[in-house]
């Protein structure tokens, strides 16, 4: 597979010479990569974990998946030195004196599992604050095993892995990008670098993909979720915080956790456009406001479509918002849906949208034929799926 025109950031970083951590960090720019606007499937708010690691000496695995960007105190030492937070290794040796240096096969590995699996579009690996101590390069493998596998059975042998990013020299303190092409459904990542050395985050971009089986099983389930597949499209404004946070799992915790769009003066409203897991009718939609306190959206109304060129149809009529709130409504012979749009009104924010729901007939059997397409019924282990 290849990694696509994009710039890696090699090269050495300078030593910190104090002041600002941040001030030399490299980065494709504020438009990020092409693929930074996709979710990141690693993220460890969607259940996503780093199951192991060959050494994890000076900073442990555990790190690369943390949701915020790395921090650096320059004062901070431990028992075993500095303490970097994102994932290091020791220094490997050669096999003796004359041969000081190791192998050209010797790397250190970390076994991920993604939160949700999908197509990979794009991969970041963040060197922030490594500047002498990060790796040389690194590789990255990609690998779709359904079920719960440990990782014994994960680096057993008969596990197909498919290169994603091949081994590649990278900078230090930078964020490194790679832009992957593989039209294939992963579960887990083998993250390698050569030979040793420390990575602050990995990101890991692309488009859910969920497991037909799993949502028939579920029946009635929320049909916008991240989990299960939905997206955002498009939004209006994405000035305090990204419109993808309305459909992560759970409540939001803060009111950055949420969608919220800069002051609007005189005119118009904001509005999130969404597209759903599959074609499929809701029921049901949760509005939360949870922590928008004077800035939650004063009216909100919602709008389905079916298929790329439908044409918009009211299902919830302009309602009024209350700050703060879990807002409840059942819909009544909803017209079936491929996307909706949420509108409020001026503008404001909210924390999450859930819309509950079935896929229809023709829904699932989309769902099901791209599930196959992507090669994802090869991915058992054991029989389990």
């Amino acid at each position: 597979m290849t990694t696509g025109e994009l710039p890696h950031y090699t090269g050495d970083a300078s030593p910190y010479g104090g002041g600002d951590p941040h001030a030399d960090y490299r980065t494709p720019g504020a438009a990020g990569f092409p693929f930074s606007h996709l979710p990141d499937l690693a993220d460890r708010r969607l259940g996503a974990g780093v199951l192991a690691a060959n050494d994890e000496f000076f900073a442990e695995r555990e790190n690369l998946l943390k949701p915020d960007p790395a921090v650096f105190d320059p004062e901070h030492f431990g028992h075993k030195g500095k303490v970097m937070d994102g994932w290091e290794t020791r220094r490997r040796r050669g096999a003796d004196g004359d041969h000081p240096f190791p192998s050209e096969e010797d790397h250190d590995w970390a076994l991920i599992r993604l939160g949700a699996p999908g197509v990979i579009r794009g991969i970041v690996v963040d060197t922030a604050h490594f500047r002498g101590n990060y790796p040389q390069s690194v590789s990255i493998e990609g690998a779709c095993v359904e079920g719960s596998p440990s990782p014994a059975e994960l680096l057993a042998e008969g596990v197909a892995w498919t290169t994603l990013v091949p081994r590649t020299a990278i900078g230090g303190h930078a964020a490194n990008g790679f832009a992957v092409h593989a039209e294939r459904r992963f579960t887990h990542l083998r993250l390698n670098q050569h030979p040793d050395g420390g990575i602050a985050r990995l990101r890991v971009h692309g488009e859910v993909v969920p497991a037909p089986r799993w949502l028939a099983a579920l029946g009635t389930f929320d049909l916008v979720a991240l989990e299960n597949g939905g997206r955002v499209e498009d939004a209006s404004d994405r000035f305090y915080s990204s419109p993808t946070n309305t459909i992560r799992p759970g409540r939001s915790r803060k009111m950055d956790d949420g969608w919220e769009t800069r002051r609007r003066r005189g005119s118009g409203n904001d509005w999130v456009r969404y597209r759903l897991t599959e074609r499929s009718v809701i029921r049901a939609v949760e509005i939360d406001t949870g922590y928008l306190k004077g800035n939650a959206a004063g009216w909100a109304a919602l709008l389905g479509r079916d298929g790329e060129d439908g044409e918009w149809t009211e299902l919830l009529p302009r309602t009024r918002l209350q700050p703060d709130t879990v807002h409840r409504f059942l819909l009544d012979d909803a017209p079936a849906a491929t996307h909706v749009r949420l509108d409020i009104f001026p503008d404001g924010g909210i924390a999450r949208l859930r819309l509950h729901g079935s896929l229809t007939a023709e829904g699932a059997d989309r769902l099901a034929a791209r599930y196959r397409q992507l090669g994802a019924e090869q991915g058992k282990l054991d029989g389990r799926r």
